[in-house]
């Protein structure tokens, strides 16, 4: 019988059939976990559960979050049937745990005249998302217990991937213009995260002499930058700074980047640029890897990309988001005036809201999603919490249309002041 081989059950001899008794220790620890599941999500203020209130979210400034009406279904649909037709016998067998090559090629001629950036496909690995990407990095440099220098605040999800590979994070402080290279001199860390395009989460642009000072730094100091450049194509004022990686001489810096925040966000792909010197170790531990990234979603790309409809695509979600985001900074300054400062508002898919008023963090992200709005903290970037003394919220505006833009605002206004 079906649950006597579950061992739900046992058959006695002469005697008949009996339920097993489970583990009372194994059921209690069952309890215990749903228990301690549902204590994490009412105590963590950033969960989702939390932020539900009786009244319906209906306006969500979300980082990340992209405009999909503008996204060409058609044509990537076509492109991707087209793919699977041409390529059946290529579909059936594992991908390249490096990513398909096709598709390096393409990224490689995109990235060097935008960005500027120097590299050869076999320079370039493919993967699901930065964290993703970083774990792997940690993996190729090796070593346990090593020290990298962080922006503070910076993006959790790096954060994560290097505690998880025993690094140890020595947080650094920003100024106007990033990262403080001079903190950076003066700890023991031989290997550098930063946002230099676009910090995160504060918006800050890198200036170009800092960039040169910090690859010498890394150059004196035979250190690693590893360099996140995770929204780079949407820069609304000044000229585009070129990549870190692109000044760099010495082959000390990696570049990483995303489609996500052009393309669907559930398309996940992004890619890291490993120096040169990188390359045979990764070679080398390449048989030990899988491959992370749909080959379908790889081939369609590299179709894309070829035909031109990447570029088209980008020049015009470039002139829809610097709509947006010249309205987000209209509305803020008119509805506020001087009771918030936006910080960050050059580039990119959200800007800093920080908020001059007698209420903490969590009793804004409270008040407005009572109003049907849900705005999001940062204090959770932060390592170092009592450093965190604004009251400063994450405002993105990629997924909302100009109406919900204005009317968020407007809602976001009337009940905190």
């Amino acid at each position: 019988m079906q649950l006597t081989a579950e061992g739900y059950t046992e058959s006695r001899a002469r005697s008949g059939l009996y339920v097993v008794e489970l583990e009372q220790d194994y059921l209690l620890s069952e309890q215990k976990a749903r228990a301690e599941q549902m204590k994490e999500q009412i105590s963590d203020p950033y969960s989702e559960e939390r932020l539900d209130t009786a009244r319906e979210i209906r306006i969500d400034f979300r980082n990340g979050s992209t405009d999909m009406r503008y996204f060409p279904y058609t044509v990537w649909n076509r492109i991707s049937l087209q793919t699977m037709q041409a390529n059946t016998r290529a579909l059936t067998r594992e991908g390249d745990p490096q990513g398909e090559y096709g598709l390096r090629c393409q990224l490689t001629s995109y990235l060097r005249y935008s960005r500027g950036v120097k590299c050869r496909p076999e320079q370039i690995v493919m993967g699901v998302g930065i964290q993703q990407l970083t774990t792997l990095l940690c993996q190729l440099i090796g070593g346990d217990h090593r020290e990298v220098a962080m922006e503070e605040p910076g993006y959790n999800g790096v954060k994560s991937a290097f505690v998880h590979q025993n690094y140890r994070i020595t947080p650094i402080s920003l100024q106007e213009d990033g990262i403080d290279v001079e903190a950076v001199k003066r700890t023991k860390a031989k290997l550098v995260f930063v946002t230099p395009s676009h910090q995160f989460p504060l918006g800050m642009i890198m200036s170009v002499n800092k960039r040169l000072k910090l690859l010498q730094w890394a150059a004196e100091q035979q250190a690693l930058i590893i360099e996140d450049d995770y929204d780079s194509e949407f820069r609304y004022q000044g000229c585009l700074i070129p990549a870190l990686q692109g000044l760099d001489k010495t082959d000390s810096v990696v570049y990483m980047g995303t489609f996500s925040k052009a393309l669907l966000y559930g398309i996940s792909m992004s890619y890291m640029v490993l120096p040169e010197r990188f390359v045979p170790i990764f070679r080398e531990r390449v048989c030990e890897l899988e491959p992370t990234v749909s080959t379908i979603h790889t081939h369609t790309l590299e179709r894309f990309m070829a035909e031109g409809h990447w570029e088209k695509h980008l020049r015009k979600m470039k002139k829809v988001y610097q709509k947006k985001h010249a309205l987000l900074v209209e509305c803020i300054s008119r509805y506020f005036g001087k009771k918030a400062s936006v910080i960050g508002h050059r580039s990119g898919l959200h800007v800093v809201l920080e908020v001059h008023s007698d209420y903490t963090e969590e009793e804004l992200i409270k008040l407005a999603a009572n109003q049907g709005v849900r705005v999001y903290g940062t204090s959770r970037f932060w390592m170092n919490s009592e450093q965190s003394l604004a009251t400063r919220l994450l405002i993105g505006f990629g997924g909302l249309t100009e109406e919900e833009i204005e009317e968020g605002v407007r809602l976001l206004h009337e009940v905190w002041f």
